[in-house]
């Protein structure tokens, strides 16, 4: 009933927009100032994941790392929907700023963005760009191990399209969504979409829906813009990984005792690009996000010891409001950027039991603002670059127990060069210094309210920033039917906050700080377009890393050394067939590197045949049925816990396009 009620409204407001686009002679494309582009010297991929074929709801996640050299991922569940995570080169996702339309994502306090609190949040983006290491400079958290840029539609193109999607453990999508076209300088995008899947482990269902509306005026000299993006979700846990013996048994095995949680989030923004002069422009915009959710935790189990009835319960509230404003000045050979923002954050947290009732409340605030320059001067086939920011932060607690307020400055300077050898391929050096705060959870030691130790000394974990230098080289070529990017990187860290594979007494993942460590590696994306049939592409990659602490010298965990992704595509009138694999390296899953997540290769296939106005595609995952893993951790005792994924599993897909 609730998808019919869905439908019945989508249905009519989509129709209100649907007559013919009016010409309009001077709509320019957004150009978000942190995208880079071909002058840039950053080390980014461009990808469209709205086009893709094999984007059938799953998390993003996982779309990335099919995608995107030096990417991995795994779910909690076992398969493709509920909670995903993703790192690149090996640094977790709290570590990468996330945007819309240059609006961040991150929640400041775990500096953390987490897309499953949207439920197929990718269908509605036709663009999305990766900068890999320390990039353009970002608005909100830091981009230590990278960024991620979502681009609103650019709602140019009318179509009303509606989708559906089943697979293996009632993997289910429904989906509707629709663009105006621009008719009288105004165009309008709503997609509607609602998720659900048992989940490969016992007890791991998740069930979500989510909205995003996009709307645009435009003008001859102006553009304003409306995001809204609406999630809700309720999953029952599955964080827990469990012991090979237990996977032997019976792989389905799930360590959480039917743990659940809920989560409602919205972000808002509104978003205006204004042509000062034919020379000048200006970009402004405000955001906000709201969040309310809580999740369960059975105490005993995650402790090993027989359960008793006590079941705790961690809510948080959070608000987050923001703002930006950048100018842009081009000059006959380059431009400058200046750009300021600033936000302003609480979260209150509530601990409670079951039967006891509320244990504890506290709130944390998290204010911040930054300022930066950027500078691009061409002389002949170089392109010179230089990019400085200034940002402040702040953290504040207000709980049982008090704590003095902690500050952070920090200076984040860029350099690049960029030769531009002939139209179609450039080669680039740059080198860049960022430094972040740690998180909330990385300052209270894993704990969720402020506690005292037996000599009634504050708890404190990590206070002090991490810092990374970043040098990046690397080759471009784009011809009409080979595109390849090459580059090498290395990454020189100082006072490195990393997860050490332990997890805190309200379940979530504990860190050291190391004192020196280094990453450093090559990367590969390739695609080859052979004929009008045949298509391949690759991306690969490989990195080596070490932490040096007190003479001895280890590698971090959860970073594999090579991960390849192959697929080859064929097409033939309306019929398009792909066989992709991935092969991903082993990597440690504790500090003593004495275990380790061992190696895989697996391959996945499609069919999609197009017929009219429709689509139909049919996917099959794990051809060979393998036994995989691809996150675990250790306990104290040394135990290996994992993450088993999916054996051969499949997925129906229906697409409708009215226009």
């Amino acid at each position: 009933m609730k998808k019919l009620t869905l439908l019945a409204i989508f249905i009519p407001i989509s129709y209100l927009f649907s007559q013919e686009k009016d010409s309009i002679t001077d709509v320019r494309e957004v150009v978000i100032q942190s995208e880079a582009g071909r002058r840039q010297a950053v080390n980014f991929h461009n990808i469209s994941p709205s086009k893709n074929i094999k984007n059938v709801g799953q998390e993003p996640s996982f779309l990335l790392s099919e995608s995107v050299p030096s990417v991995t991922a795994y779910s909690d569940t076992g398969g493709n929907n509920g909670y995903s995570y993703y790192r690149i080169r090996g640094i977790d996702q709290t570590r990468i700023n996330v945007a819309i339309d240059g609006a961040p994502m991150n929640e400041p306090e775990d500096q953390g963005s987490y897309f499953s609190n949207y439920p197929d949040i990718f269908n509605s983006f036709d663009k999305v760009q990766i900068q890999k290491g320390v990039g353009l400079s970002k608005n909100g958290t830091a981009s230590y191990g990278g960024s991620i840029q979502l681009f609103s539609p650019a709602l140019m193109e009318r179509n009303l399209e509606f989708g559906a999607n089943y697979g293996s453990y009632n993997s289910l999508r429904l989906y509707g969504k629709y663009t105006s076209g621009i008719k009288n300088n105004k165009a309008i995008h709503i997609r509607l979409s609602e998720i659900y899947s048992d989940g490969y482990k016992y007890n791991s269902t998740n069930h979500g829906q989510s909205a995003f509306i996009s709307g645009g005026i435009f003008k001859d000299k102006s553009i304003w813009k409306f995001n809204a993006l609406i999630g809700n979700q309720r999953n029952q846990l599955a964080w827990l990984g469990v012991t090979q013996e237990q996977i032997d048994k019976d792989p389905r095995t799930n360590g959480n005792r039917d743990e659940k949680d809920r989560f409602f989030q919205t972000f808002l923004q509104v978003f205006n690009q204004t042509k000062l002069s034919h020379s000048s422009s200006l970009q402004s915009s405000i955001h906000y996000t709201y969040l309310n959710g809580n999740y369960d935790f059975n105490w005993n189990n995650f402790i090993g010891l027989p359960e008793n009835g006590e079941i705790y319960n961690y809510a948080f509230a959070s608000n987050f409001l923001g703002f930006y404003t950048n100018f842009q000045n081009k000059f006959k050979n380059g431009k400058i950027v200046l750009g300021v923002n600033g936000n302003i954050y609480h979260r209150n947290h509530i601990g409670s039991e079951m039967s006891l009732g509320e244990l504890y409340r506290n709130t944390g605030y998290k204010n911040d603002v930054s300022a930066f320059g950027q500078a691009e001067f061409k002389a002949g086939k170089f392109i010179f670059s230089a990019d400085f920011q200034y940002r402040f932060a702040d953290f504040r607690y207000k709980g049982d127990l008090s704590m003095e307020k902690l500050d952070w400055n920090f200076f984040n300077p860029k350099f690049g060069v960029n030769y531009l050898i002939n139209n179609t391929s450039n080669v680039y050096f740059s080198l860049g210094r960022v430094g972040r705060e740690p998180t909330r959870n990385d300052i209270f030691a894993g704990n969720d309210n402020l506690m005292l130790d037996e000599n009634n000394q504050l708890i404190l974990g990590t206070i002090t920033p991490e810092y990374v230098n970043d040098y990046e080289l690397g080759y471009c070529l784009n011809k009409e039917k080979l595109k390849l990017e090459f580059n090498v990187f290395y990454m020189d860290f100082k006072n490195e906050i990393i997860l050490n594979g332990n997890f805190g007494p309200n379940g979530l993942a504990l860190t050291n700080k190391v004192d020196n460590s280094y990453r450093m590696g090559a990367e590969l994306s390739l695609n080859y377009q052979i004929n009008e049939h045949w298509n391949v592409k690759n991306n690969s990659s490989f990195v080596f890393a070490k932490i040096r602490e007190e003479n001895i010298s280890f590698s971090p965990i959860l970073t594999p050394k090579f991960i390849v992704n192959q697929e080859v595509s064929y097409k033939i009138k309306n019929i398009t067939v792909n066989l992709n694999s991935r092969f991903q390296d082993s990597s440690h899953m504790d500090f003593s590197n004495t275990t380790k997540l061992p190696s895989y290769v697996i391959f996945n296939s499609g069919i999609l045949y197009d017929w009219k106005q429709w689509q139909i595609g049919f996917f099959v995952n794990n051809l060979t049925n393998k036994r995989y893993y691809n996150y675990g951790y250790t306990e104290a005792d040394g135990t290996g816990k994992y993450f088993i994924q999916m054996p051969r599993n499949y997925m129906v897909s229906v697409k409708f396009k009215i226009f």
